[in-house]
């Protein structure tokens, strides 16, 4: 699983549309989102960078105005960890990757007065970009940019779920582009006044469903923190490997 992960995580790094190479490092640089989090290198498989390496890759990312981060599957690539340390860079964490073979999918109980849709209009789209944007607390709103990038998706292949309560956009999430007949759910978020209803797992579950009913062979996530692990694990995710989240801090 870690090679499908990694391959999978490295071929759309890139296929983004500011990908670029520093040595034995992809790096996913996303121009117009200056969130830590959108931009971020890939060693490679096997990788033994030197310290020179590292220092480049820690220039490319200050050239660019982002903070030098990776993320990766260190079992991939064992000799990478120590020299990052080696040269400042701190661990963020080890998240949990999570996956549901089509077997172990359990359907949740089911939501009263919920509708789940797959949006194509700019309308419905803006909604679920919406809900999405204020769920992770970005600011301002969101913009046609959003909607754009949720059309890419599902041009390539992806799937994007918009949830209704009572008609009332409340949720909803999406599966990026497959690569070699996998996806990532991802964005999964619930308008902050659906909560606690059972909104979340039942849009998981869907796009799942929604993927595997498509011929997809493997369905993956990240999930954010142990509650979101506690509702992946509701409806049959199962912890499978870690991955390796780590940044050169702000005041180094």
């Amino acid at each position: 699983m870690d090679f499908d992960v990694q391959h999978y995580t490295r071929t759309l790094a890139l296929r983004s549309p500011g990908s670029f190479r520093v040595g034995p490092f992809v790096v996913r640089y996303d121009k117009g989102w200056s969130n830590p989090y959108g931009s971020y290198a890939i060693p490679d498989d096997g990788a033994e960078p030197t310290e020179q390496d590292v220092r480049a890759l820690i220039e490319a990312f200050r050239d660019r105005d982002r903070k030098p981060r990776l993320e990766f599957q260190p079992s991939r690539m064992p000799k990478v960890e120590a020299v990052l340390l080696e040269c400042g860079f701190e661990i963020e964490g080890r998240p949990p990757i999570m996956a549901c073979p089509p077997e172990n999918l359990a359907v949740p109980k089911p939501v009263p007065g919920l509708e789940l849709s797959e949006p194509r209009t700019d309308e419905e789209l803006l909604a679920l970009a919406s809900i999405q944007h204020h769920a992770y607390g970005e600011q301002g709103e969101p913009t046609m940019d959003s909607i754009s990038g949720l059309r890419r998706t599902i041009l390539n292949g992806g799937i994007a779920v918009l949830a209704c309560l009572d008609g009332e956009p409340a949720g909803g999430g999406s599966c990026s582009s497959p690569v070699d007949g996998l996806t990532e759910i991802g964005g999964v978020a619930v308008d902050a006044r659906f909560r606690r209803r059972g909104i979340g797992a039942a849009v998981s579950a869907h796009l799942t469903a929604l993927a595997y009913r498509r011929g997809l062979r493997f369905v993956w996530l990240e999930p954010a923190d142990e509650t979101v692990e506690r509702i992946y694990a509701s409806i049959g995710y199962r912890r499978a490997t870690e991955k390796l989240d780590i940044s050169v801090p702000a005041n180094a």
